[in-house]
């Protein structure tokens, strides 16, 4: 049985790293307050995005295929991370058991779904760019 000085020690590299990430976020943070630039005035508290001066309200309204088009890539991007390990143990499976049949018929069911939505994506007018 081991003592609780040695199951101890194995948490000590996770300690280890915990106390520097804090310590570096702290540090941070305190030295950017004791040596950061406090120059204030009316283009220092002006938003900057991206290089352009800011018209208008940040309040503006995007078309729905925007929305629709992120969707999609969300259920390809699933698909993608799902089908990867299917694909990689598959083949170990043996061939013509009752378990390659049922991971098999998983996959098309899942491969269907994935269809299906792209299916409704493309009925609603989602890849339509006019």
């Amino acid at each position: 049985m081991l003592s609780l000085a040695t199951e101890l020690n194995s948490y000590l590299p996770v300690a280890l790293i915990t106390v520097m990430a804090l310590t570096f976020g702290v540090a941070n943070v305190v030295l950017s307050q004791l040596f950061g630039p406090r120059r204030q005035g009316k283009i220092k508290g002006q938003t900057y995005e991206s290089g352009m001066n800011p018209i208008g309200t940040a309040r503006k309204r995007f078309n729905v295929r925007f929305y629709l088009i992120a969707m999609v890539f969300l259920v390809f991007d699933v698909e993608v991370v799902f089908l990867y390990p299917w694909a990689v143990t598959f083949p170990n499976i043996e061939a013509g058991s009752n378990e390659a049949l049922t991971w098999l018929i998983r996959i098309f069911f899942f491969l269907f779904t994935t269809v299906v939505a792209y299916v409704y994506g493309y009925r609603k007018g989602v890849f339509k760019f006019d």
